[in-house]
């Protein structure tokens, strides 16, 4: 019962199929939202769908590249090439040091076919007419093999494109070679998103991501010792255009790059499709915004918050939302939500709305709150959401107090003194995808030697080659040969007439009416 399970998955046939099975189980990957990736999409998925949500959670729909059933489709298809690949390596390497199948008694049955007569005044006997041809297959790379030299039938078997098998198994070995590569990638790699405000640097640390997803085998030394720091960020709106007027056209970043610690600074550029390269992780410029520079001092007058604090964009006029929470306020927290405009306008109906994605007149438009922001408990915390359940309202623009309008450099008093918030001025930044797969170079090596094993063994032909002599009794040497490939080859017919041309013009320099004929053979007859 062994056996019979090995040979079955072993079959080339099991192999495609769950070629074809893996293929079809990464589907799911692109239809549900994936928790190494975005954790917190899936989180609101299951918010969003509390009856379909945990089921699917079940069968690790979520998780579906480290999914048990992923994995054991990925190890079959592993154990099944390598099953198939090694047996046909054995038998390739004994068929390449075997001698040509022995010639067939009717060389006229074969699909190719040709025969002459050599005049007895031209001298050839029928060995040295099979020697010469064996010499003239051997110059054209067929491995030759004269047999029945003594007799008065001598023969030559030929053979060649042992490459096609060659190219077959270095194909077949080449998907191994990209399992394992993948696989070592998703066991030693690493992803981690960072958002790089103008003049921040990022240093390749644990504790420099805002988000960080590991492989199974990562260790923290594995981690790149390079720095980043966001010189400028420059956008180029469409201003010419009168359909696609206000739409970005260009994203440049220029960053100060250091290798490791203490090198000199390297000024580089990251763009879209353009990523940086630094040791054997690749950054990728994934997203924008504005950054809107605010103070914040609390009820006893002291600095509680200073700095950029990070706008996420929701439409092309970046009318971004943002939020910011301040735990180090007093008398109370304090937290704030809202959104940013950065050219403000004012609608017949009396809302702001973004009209341009340029700075022409940015504006924060906020709600502030107090009380315990829940972040000394230790529980993880979204920062771009503020959880307003348990916090009593400062500003709204639904109560007396109102909402926040603050325009560049001003500054507006919180009621009750509880302190005050000052805009003072805005910044870019930039978001950063960081990759490390240390399986992509291999992955590139085997899947190049896939793309040529598999040119190999479509484009090279496997071709036999048998010429018999035989001395007539009026003196004349009778020359005879045919051609077989192995599988369809429409290149057979012309390689036929190319050794058919070499043979008649070595002893006749008339050809006469016996030319090489071409025919589709219903057998072959080795007896």
């Amino acid at each position: 019962m062994l056996r019979w399970a090995w040979t079955q998955l072993t079959s080339m046939r099991t192999a495609l199929f769950l070629l074809l099975l893996l293929a079809v189980a990464a589907v799911p990957g692109s239809l549900f939202p994936q928790r190494p990736a975005s954790p917190a999409v899936v989180t609101q998925y299951l918010t969003d769908n509390p009856e379909v949500g945990p089921w699917l959670d079940r069968f690790q729909l979520f998780d579906v590249y480290s999914s048990v059933w992923f994995s054991a489709i990925y190890l079959l298809l592993f154990l099944s090439l390598i099953g198939c690949v090694i047996p046909r390596a054995i038998q390739h390497y004994k068929a390449m040091r075997s001698q040509p199948p022995r010639t067939p008694r009717r060389l006229s049955r074969l699909p190719e076919y040709g025969s002459m007569a050599v005049p007895a005044e031209a001298g050839v006997s029928a060995r040295s007419a099979v020697e010469e041809a064996a010499r003239l297959l051997k110059r054209r790379g067929y491995r030759v093999n004269v047999r029945d030299a003594d007799t008065d039938r001598p023969s030559v078997g030929a053979e060649r494109g042992f490459a096609k098998e060659i190219g077959n198994l270095i194909f077949h070995t080449s998907l191994i070679g990209v399992l394992v590569s993948v696989a070592v990638g998703g066991q030693f790699g690493y992803t981690g998103q960072r958002v790089l405000v103008e003049g921040e640097t990022f240093v390749n640390s644990l504790i420099g991501y805002d988000s960080f997803n590991p492989g199974t085998g990562f260790t923290e030394d594995r981690l790149d010792p390079f720095s980043l720091t966001l010189d400028k960020f420059e956008v180029v709106f469409d201003r010419e255009s009168t359909t696609h007027y206000g739409q970005p056209l260009d994203f440049t970043a220029t960053m100060s790059v250091r290798d490791e610690p203490g090198a000199p600074a390297e000024q580089q550029v990251l763009k879209v499709n353009h990523p940086l390269t630094i040791g054997g992780s690749n950054v990728y410029l994934m997203g924008n915004g504005y950054a809107p520079v605010v103070t914040i001092r609390d009820g006893d007058g002291n600095i509680a918050h200073q700095g950029p604090v990070v706008a996420i964009p929701n439409d092309g006029a970046y009318t971004s939302t943002m939020v910011i929470k301040v735990p180090d306020a007093k008398p109370e927290q304090l937290g704030f939500v809202g959104f940013f405009l950065p050219t403000a306008m004012e609608g017949d109906d009396g809302v702001a709305y973004g009209s341009d994605p340029d700075p022409i007149n940015p504006r924060l438009y906020l709600n502030s709150y107090y009380g315990d922001l829940g972040l000394d408990n230790g529980d993880p915390k979204n920062v771009f959401v503020l959880d307003t359940s348990s916090l009593t309202v400062l500003n709204d623009r639904n109560q007396d107090s109102g909402g926040i309008e603050l325009a560049a450099y001003e500054t507006k008093e919180l009621p009750n003194g509880m302190g005050s918030i000052t805009f003072d001025g805005l910044v870019r930044y930039a978001a950063l995808d960081i990759h490390h797969d240390p399986g992509k170079l291999g992955a590139l090596v085997f899947s190049s030697l896939a793309m040529a094993g598999l040119g190999a063994s479509l484009f090279i032909g496997r071709r036999r080659v048998w010429v018999r002599a035989g001395t007539h009794e009026d003196g004349r040497t009778m020359v005879e040969w045919g051609l077989l490939a192995r599988g369809e080859d429409h290149r057979l017919a012309p390689e036929a007439a190319t050794i058919s041309k070499l043979l008649r013009d070595q002893w006749l320099t008339d050809p006469g009416p016996q030319a090489h004929n071409s025919k589709s053979a219903a057998g072959v007859d080795n007896s």
